[in-house]
């Protein structure tokens, strides 16, 4: 009787969380036993794990196998642990090395010829991994390119589950195999739309700088054709490119979604954009077992673009409050709460009417007044609370377009720089707090901390407050956008001009 062990990782989100593989090899009835919480998929293993080890060469034990995964009590879910499984019952059998098992983690599935398959969810399996000290990884080959993303680990790819017994020892000859290659990763980051090709709307123009620059959430109203989604599609390229735990993070939560990681670390801001006919599971994430990011998770440090908001299902729109205010997603089971991150910029665009003409010069608007006001009531006003910037977007005139193409206009990569001397105010004087942006200071450090504004500066902001034309969350907000052009004004702090262009970006609009 011998008892072999080697570890492997069981994903619950983005959380991961170390699992021993144990394998003891006694006495009694030919037969696989997995305990531990196994769901239907891991159970499986016993069948895919057996036929694979004899494929291979290295047939299991006709023994009573019992593999425990520990700790019991944690769910363990998908095909993942086949590798663990596998080295741990070669290992308490003397085929590979019990000692050498015992120090690496082991990631992957196992087909029937031997081969192993490419999993989802390898980059955050690694990188929790590398947080609780362990250093060496056996995945597949399929996942070589993206398991190397991790800095200070060692990788040891490997195509068949013979290639992983000859790594630990095994006394076996190398068959080539082709390599179970997983999706096509694409190297190359999407084209930037360039800012100079909107014409006109400068107020527009103006808050898609300071959402930028602050990472404040933006809702733009306006007739089709006015540029809503011209200007959406254009606030990632004002966006500075990611830093490394961010462009770590956005990698490993593409990696979870099953999307294609590129060989290289994220280095630009991501957009996600769905459709209106989402569901609150495609957006926020979820999941009947395995639990899944959403589009929300996805667009985590870059944009979630929501195009004819109002079309969306009210509850799941309402959905968005808790990780607009927390930064977090948090998707709660019956047995488990998994956590993915949520620090996205929101930008919702939505007409003005069902028909899309009120308000406009040219065309007449065939809504009632009760139409309209059912129509822009399915945006909570909880959720539109949550905006920092609200802009109208007007249709363009033929004068407009003749004034601007003899003009010069703002480029995306000089608006960047706005941007980046903006955000590089903002780092050193929320410097020493857990700020980075003014979008994410708290309304009571801003009120009553070592930057509270004189009073004679707030005045229209309190006399708004006084009269109910914003609430208390929407007065910390006008206060972070003020910082915000504040800073790309290169102000020391917030004058009446930006307290007053602020509390205009705010409340321009009349729903």
């Amino acid at each position: 009787m011998m008892v072999a062990r080697t570890h492997s990782v069981a994903l619950l989100g983005m959380t991961g969380s170390m699992v021993e593989v144990e394998a003891d090899i006694g006495n009694g009835l030919p037969t696989l036993m997995i305990i531990g919480l196994p769901d239907t998929a891991l159970s499986d293993a016993r069948d895919r794990v057996r036929a694979a080890a004899t494929n291979s060469g290295c047939p299991l034990p006709t023994s009573k196998i019992t593999v425990n995964l520990s700790p019991a009590a944690l769910p363990k879910h998908g095909s993942t642990f086949d590798l663990g499984i596998a080295m741990a019952i070669l290992a308490a059998d003397g085929t590979v090395s019990a000692e050498s098992v015992e120090l690496v983690v082991h990631l992957g599935e196992v087909s029937l010829d031997g081969r192993l398959r490419p999993m989802n969810g390898v980059l955050p399996a690694i990188a929790a991994a590398a947080r609780a000290g362990f250093r060496t990884f056996v995945v597949p080959a399929g996942n070589r390119h993206e398991a190397s993303l991790v800095p200070g680990v060692t990788i040891v790819p490997v195509v068949s589950l013979r290639d992983a017994a000859i790594h630990h020892g095994a006394r076996l000859d190398p068959i080539p195999l082709d390599v179970i290659e997983g999706a096509r990763a694409l190297d190359t980051e999407p084209p930037e739309h360039e800012l100079s090709d909107v014409i006109g709307n400068a107020d527009a123009v103006l808050a898609l700088i300071a959402a930028a620059a602050g990472g404040h959430h933006i809702f733009m109203l306006g007739p089709p054709g006015a540029g809503k989604t011209m200007l959406a599609m254009r606030l990632p390229g004002l966006l500075p490119d990611l830093d490394a735990e961010s462009a770590l993070e956005v990698s490993s939560v593409r990696s979870l979604a099953g999307a294609s990681v590129p060989r290289t670390l994220a280095t630009r801001p991501p957009f996600e954009s769905p459709h209106h006919s989402a569901s609150a599971g495609a957006l926020i994430g979820g999941g009947s077992k395995q639990i899944r990011p959403g589009a929300a998770a996805r667009a985590s440090h870059g944009v979630l673009f929501l195009d004819e908001a109002p079309e969306f299902a009210s509850t799941v729109l309402d959905t968005l409050r808790q990780p607009l205010e927390s930064g977090v997603i948090s998707i709660h089971r019956a047995n488990a709460i998994a956590r993915f991150p949520g620090r996205f910029q929101l930008v919702m665009a939505a007409n003005p009417c069902p028909c899309g003409q009120y308000g406009t010069a040219d065309l007449n608007c065939l809504c009632t007044p009760n139409t309209r006001r059912r129509y822009l009531g399915r945006l909570s006003g909880p959720l539109l609370d949550r905006i920092d910037i609200q802009v109208q977007v007007r249709r363009v005139s033929a004068a407009e377009l003749r004034i601007d193409e003899s003009g010069d206009r703002l480029t995306t990569a000089k608006a960047r720089v706005q941007v980046e001397e903006a955000r590089a105010r903002m780092a050193a004087r929320l410097s020493g707090t857990p700020w980075k942006l003014n979008g994410e200071v708290l309304g009571t450090w801003l009120r009553s901390g070592p930057e509270k504004l004189a009073r004679d500066t707030t005045v229209s902001l309190d006399r708004a407050l006084e009269r109910g034309l914003i609430t208390m969350r929407g007065y910390d907000r006008i206060l972070r956008v003020a910082w915000t052009l504040a800073d790309l004004d290169g102000a020391p702090r917030p004058g009446t001009d930006q307290i007053g262009r602020a509390l205009y970006l705010r409340k321009s609009l009349t729903l």
